[in-house]
């Protein structure tokens, strides 16, 4: 990596990229910062898979409140769940190949999502099930409400 890349790269990031997107469009592929774009690209798609985690630990967090609270229940609980099912579905259209992740990281969703679910509600930890009541397809589902 030579040091000019090194120091555009720290010193502004969005200049770098600028100036490296446009080397690509000139086909001047021998002066792209390969390290660093690599790098890049490989958080880019890390980000996407934590933000499809998150995004699933917050629809069931909600759909575990709406389960374990059923006197509390409103609309800012439902649309909440909407939301989620809307911003997983869009990730998954811009990035199908996160439909096995999704699968994958389900559990680790559900260790989030009772975290959240307990600070919200001031339920302790035993009081939620040891593993997921909802299974994946229930969560995306948009009728589905646990009763």
């Amino acid at each position: 990596m030579s040091v000019k890349h090194e120091q555009e790269y720290n010193k502004d990031f969005y200049a770098w990229v600028t100036h490296n997107a446009e080397l690509m469009r000139q086909g001047r592929f021998s002066e792209i910062d390969t390290n660093h774009i690599i790098e890049e690209l490989e958080s880019m798609g890390k980000s996407e898979r934590r933000e499809l985690v998150n995004r699933l630990a917050l629809l069931l967090s909600h759909l575990l409140k709406w389960h374990l609270q059923p006197g509390l229940r409103g609309n800012s609980w439902k649309y909440t769940i909407k939301e989620q099912r809307i911003k997983i579905f869009d990730l998954l259209e811009d990035s199908p190949s996160l439909n096995h992740e999704l699968a994958l990281k389900v559990e680790h969703a559900y260790e989030q999502a009772v975290i959240i679910a307990m600070r919200e509600t001031g339920l302790e930890e035993d009081k939620f099930p040891r593993e997921s009541p909802f299974t994946l397809s229930q969560c995306l589902d948009d009728r589905f409400l646990p009763e």
